[in-house]
């Protein structure tokens, strides 16, 4: 699918110009003598207009993995069909509103696929066509087999969705940058805040997918980072089929980790949050008031959530990018549209930046010092070069509004102390990833 935004009457405004211009006389100085003005019959000056420069095409791709999973307990977290896309068009417009300027045309071609092995043959199509710049939103594993099959290639792919671990330490690549975040920078925005509000007490309950346990793992992880205390951490096991009119209660206690006679139970009923993680959202949202614990914060994958977007963002010209996005989609901007426009942004800042449009000089300013992004979050942002991660503030939401935004206050670090948002996730020092 391809989709356009040229400047809609660019062509046709330059001619009407065009005409006006030769239409006017004056007593005009003779210019240079290889640029001497014709004399017209009527005894005006017909005036040389300056050629505007040949606009060159900067096409980028857009390759969505389309695979089925499993249904969300609410309707409301079933993703529209444009879901990312609309983003990237977003993107490609500011690119355009810009670069004709530049002499720069930008255009977006989508993909699907629904395994690695057609989203490489997706990806194939797409850099035979002449495509450098390519957005993913798909799985891990699919990543890696697109960033391994272009790894000898002038590709540079940009992950909106996969947020493993991996990825940025044993599994990262070059030709990789990770505008999405990680679960363990996810999980480290949340810790500092809820540490910060003093909740320092947290029930852990996790689904039994790898990446429920992988965000699981990285809520513990930040727990140990920034003072929490994780006073229980219990499975729930999903039992599929039919529709869930309830989640059961929050698994029982269950014997003490400690062997001792009397083989005591923990009664995890003095915690300040319940921390969720469930990441397609499957027993998440009714908790806690069909899940049976007490009445308490709930935090994580639902509730008070970290996260890169929220509908209600408001600051650092959030309302104006809301606005024009519901006006162009009829709908509101989700994270997944967020982090595509980031990305098609990106791409537009480094061409403009060095406008030659080599793919070596735009690649290596992306993964360079001086890109600089502002995507409503109100300070510039750029991506690590230790692990090609998206250096970015997280915000902290309702379903409805934003509460705060990490990295908070007071939480410092070695590497690079001026550089707030480092505390978030893998910072240099840590990193097992030399790109």
């Amino acid at each position: 699918m391809r989709i356009d935004t040229l400047p809609v009457g660019l062509a046709r405004a330059t001619a009407i110009a065009a005409v006006m211009v030769l239409g006017l006389t004056a007593g005009l100085a003779s210019a240079a003598d290889n640029n001497k003005p014709a004399q017209r019959k009527d005894g005006g000056v017909a005036i040389k207009l300056p050629q505007s420069p040949p606009m060159m095409p900067v096409d980028i791709g857009y390759l969505r993995e389309e695979v089925a999973g499993p249904r969300p307990a609410s309707r409301l977290d079933v993703e529209p069909d444009n879901a990312g896309i609309a983003g990237a068009e977003m993107g490609i417009k500011e690119n355009n509103a810009g670069g004709r300027f530049m002499g720069h045309l930008y255009g977006l071609d989508v993909e699907t696929a629904s395994s690695p092995e057609e989203a490489v043959d997706a990806l194939t199509k797409l850099y035979e066509s002449g495509h450098n710049y390519i957005v993913v939103d798909a799985s891990a594993p699919t990543l890696l087999k697109l960033s391994d099959w272009a790894a000898d290639k002038d590709i540079l792919l940009f992950n909106i969705r996969a947020e493993d671990v991996s990825l940025r330490q044993e599994d990262c690549r070059a030709n990789v940058m990770h505008v999405v975040p990680d679960r363990y920078m996810l999980a480290d925005a949340l810790a500092q805040y809820l540490v910060k509000m003093g909740w320092t007490d947290w029930l852990v309950v996790h689904g039994s997918t790898d990446a429920d346990k992988a965000y699981r793992d990285a809520v513990l992880r930040a727990a140990e980072r920034f003072g929490g205390n994780i006073v229980d951490d219990r499975e729930y096991v999903d039992v599929s089929g039919g529709r869930r009119d309830g989640v059961g209660p929050i698994p029982p206690a269950k014997p003490h980790k400690e062997a001792n006679a009397s083989h005591q139970m923990i009664k995890a009923t003095d915690y300040d949050v319940i921390v969720v993680a469930d990441e397609d959202q499957i027993f998440g949202p009714l908790m806690p008031y069909r899940g049976g614990g007490q009445p308490r914060v709930v935090a994580g994958t639902t509730g008070l959530t970290a996260t890169t977007w929220s509908r209600g963002h408001e600051k650092w010209g959030a309302t104006q990018a809301n606005n024009n996005f519901e006006k162009a989609n009829d709908r509101l901007m989700l994270p997944i549209d967020h982090m595509a426009y980031v990305a098609t942004r990106t791409i537009g800042e480094a061409v403009t930046r060095k406008p030659k449009n080599d793919f070596e000089t735009v690649s290596a300013f992306i993964h360079g010092p001086d890109l600089q992004l502002a995507p409503f979050k109100g300070i510039k942002q750029q991506f690590r070069p230790w692990d090609g991660q998206f250096r970015q503030p997280i915000l902290i939401a309702t379903e409805k509004v934003p509460v705060s935004v990490s990295p908070q206050k007071g939480f410092p670090h070695a590497s690079h102390p001026e550089i707030e948002v480092d505390t978030l996730g893998i910072d240099e020092p840590e990193s097992k990833c030399k790109m």
